[in-house]
């Protein structure tokens, strides 16, 4: 059986997988005897050691109740709840890395894909200057968008849409220049061979299909799942009945908003 290492200072949720398979392995428990006493799988439980899954409050309730632990891993799962990531979020990125296609749409901002690090910082600073997050999980954000961004450039790349309110490109974020340099990045991203670019103008009015950032992605095994956050947390849909209605309206945004040309020439006038 090969047992990966495992790094809890990659992250909170690595800490806390580290510290429940030490609990594990001190009463010389299996993965499977675990779960067996937790209720869940084995499957489950290792997702959760190496980092794939995070904890949830539930999850971690359980576990220490199996494990006669007090309160010990609720307390390092309320550490992993506490950082930067929405919850939710981690369980679109396990799916995002291993997507075959990524459709966008965002308001306001540029989608963290297609930022360029200059205006990453910006976002991020800003955050930290309301007291929003700190500077140790501004950090973690930009140091994730950095991983994210590195695994569209795979073999074979995923295709990724992108449809940008107007919003978008109107907002100056940085100062003129680190807005300049991340419109320019946009044009660049327009001509890849595996990207799809398209504004959704203001004149689009109550044609434009979403009111929220969505993201949809679309997976090997050609399944669907849908990703939209509040400003308090985030949420992963794999439900057929409620991804299909949305995939459709992105189809619509897609054929409502200015072709890649027009909308690279936007960007360049901006």
């Amino acid at each position: 059986m090969n047992r990966k290492e495992l790094d809890p200072d990659k992250s909170p949720s690595a800490k806390f997988g580290q510290l429940l398979r030490t609990l594990r392995d001190e009463r010389g428990w299996t993965q499977d005897e675990l779960a067996e006493r937790m209720g869940c799988s084995g499957t489950h439980i290792s997702a959760v050691e190496t980092g794939r899954r995070p904890p949830t409050p539930h999850f971690a309730a359980s576990a220490d109740r199996a494990l006669g632990t007090g309160d010990r891993l609720q307390r390092q799962c309320r550490a992993v709840r506490h950082t930067a990531l929405l919850e939710g979020f981690p369980d679109y990125v396990a799916q995002e890395i291993r997507a075959v296609e990524i459709r966008l749409f965002e308001l306001g901002i540029i989608p963290g894909l297609l930022q360029t690090p200059e205006y990453a910082a910006a976002i991020t600073t800003g955050a930290v200057r309301r007291g929003a997050i700190t500077e140790h999980q501004a950090d973690e954000r930009l140091s994730l968008l950095k991983e994210r961004q590195a695994s569209l450039e795979r073999t074979p790349p995923p295709m990724v849409y992108a449809v940008l309110d107007e919003s978008c490109i109107r907002r100056t974020v940085g100062g003129p220049e680190v807005m300049a340099a991340q419109l320019d990045r946009l044009a660049a991203f327009a001509k890849l061979p595996s990207t799809v670019l398209q504004i959704a103008p203001y004149d689009l009015g109550e044609r434009r299909a979403f009111d929220l950032p969505v993201t949809l992605l679309t997976l090997a095994d050609r399944s669907h799942v849908a990703y939209a956050e509040s400003a308090q947390q985030g949420r992963l849909e794999r439900d057929t009945r409620f991804v299909q209605p949305m995939l459709t309206a992105y189809h619509q945004l897609q054929a409502e908003a200015l072709s890649q040309a027009a909308s690279v020439a936007m960007i360049e006038q901006h």
